[in-house]
C-alpha cells in the first residue's frame, strides 16, 4: 500500500495525540476544529484504520493511532534535523543548543563551559531548562532538547549517554550543630528535623530507605523544598538536617556547613551527558558536550572521584 500523507496532517494530529482533544489542539495551531477533524478523517483514509477512540470527555488513540505516531515523530525529528544540518553548513559553530541541566550541574559545571564556549563561538544561543532527569527526558524523547546532563538512568535504546563524573549527595547540617559533639550513629539522625526534597525526588526515595532497611522512622520532615539549590541556605539558616551533594561542602563553598560522615547515608550516582541516538547534533552542541567532559574531568576531586 503506498502512503500518500501531508506533512502539515502528520504535526496536526500529533498535537492532538499530545493534548487528547481537539478543542484544545485547536487552540494551540490557530485553527479551527473542522480543520483538524479533516486533517485526521484523511490520515485514516490513507492508514484505513480509525487513529482515535473515545475517552470520557476526550479522546485517545486507538492502536492505530499510536503505531502512526511513532512515525510521525520520527518523520519530524527526521525533517527538522535536515532544516538544521542544512542551515549549519558553513556556519561552524552558531545557532542555537538546548540544554537540559540537573541543578547541582547547573550550579557548579554549567558557567564554566557556558564561558568557554560563548568565548570560542559568540554567536552561539544557549536554551537552558533546569529540572530533575524524570522530567527532560521526555523533552529529549520529543525532540525539544538536543541535549541533557544529568544523574545516570536506566539504559535506553533510543539515547546514548557518556559518563562524566561521580557524585556523592551526604547528610549535611550546620558546623556547629550538636550533632557533631560525638561521632553519630545513624539512629541519632532520628532525633532531629529535616529540610528534604518531597517524596518521588529520587534522594529523597533513596534517604527514606535507607533508614527503612535499618529498621528506622524515615526523617521527620519539617521543610519540604523542591528547588534542590534552596537546600544549603536553608539548613545554614535553621539548623535542620537535609541530603545535598558533597559538591556544596568543598573547595570552601560553604563553610557554614558540615558533613555528617555515615556509611549508610552516603548515596553515589553517576553524572551523565545525554542526547538522541539518530538524532541530529549541530556542531555548537557538539563542542558543549566536549566542554562538559573536560570541565568535569578537570573537576574529579570536586565531584568526589
Amino acid at each position: 500500500m503506498a502512503f500518500d500523507i501531508d506533512l502539515r496532517d502528520l504535526r496536526y494530529f500529533e498535537t492532538i495525540a499530545k493534548l487528547q482533544h481537539v478543542g484544545r489542539a485547536a487552540q494551540q495551531l490557530h485553527r479551527t476544529q473542522p480543520a483538524l477533524t479533516s486533517a485526521v478523517r484523511r490520515l485514516e483514509d490513507v492508514c484505513g484504520a480509525p487513529l482515535f477512540e473515545k475517552s470520557g470527555r476526550g479522546i485517545r488513540l486507538a492502536p492505530a493511532g499510536e503505531v502512526l505516531l511513532r512515525w510521525a515523530q520520527r518523520m519530524r525529528f527526521d525533517i527538522e534535523d535536515a532544516q538544521r544540518e542544512i542551515a549549519d553548513l558553513g556556519k561552524g559553530l552558531s545557532g542555537q543548543v538546548r540544554i537540559g541541566i540537573v541543578p547541582t550541574a547547573s550550579q557548579f559545571l554549567l558557567p564554566a563551559v557556558a564561558r568557554q564556549l560563548l568565548g570560542e563561538a559568540p554567536e552561539v544561543t544557549l536554551k537552558t531548562v533546569v529540572g530533575l532527569v524524570d522530567t527532560m527526558k521526555p523533552l529529549l524523547r520529543a525532540g525539544e532538547l538536543d541535549v541533557v546532563v544529568g544523574t545516570e538512568s536506566s539504559p535506553d535504546p533510543q539515547f546514548v549517554s557518556k559518563v562524566l563524573s561521580e557524585d556523592q549527595i551526604v547528610v549535611a547540617a550546620h558546623a556547629r550543630h550538636e550533632l557533631f559533639r560525638t561521632k553519630p550513629k545513624l539512629a541519632d539522625l532520628t532525633k532531629y528535623r529535616w529540610a528534604l526534597q518531597p517524596p518521588g525526588a529520587p534522594t529523597r526515595d533513596w534517604l527514606d530507605y535507607a533508614f527503612e532497611r535499618k529498621r528506622l522512622p524515615r526523617p521527620n520532615v519539617q521543610v519540604e523544598a523542591s528547588m534542590l539549590l534552596t537546600l544549603p541556605a536553608l539548613i545554614a539558616e535553621t539548623g535542620l538536617l537535609s541530603f545535598i551533594s558533597r559538591h556544596h561542602l568543598s573547595a570552601g563553598t560553604n563553610t557554614a556547613l558540615k558533613e555528617v560522615e555515615l556509611r549508610e547515608t552516603t548515596m553515589r550516582r553517576r553524572l551523565v551527558v545525554t542526547y538522541r541516538k539518530d538524532g541530529y547534533l549541530p556542531p555548537a552542541a557538539k563542542r558543549l558536550i566536549q566542554l562538559f567532559e573536560e570541565t568535569a574531568r578537570s573537576r574529579d576531586s570536586v565531584w568526589g572521584e
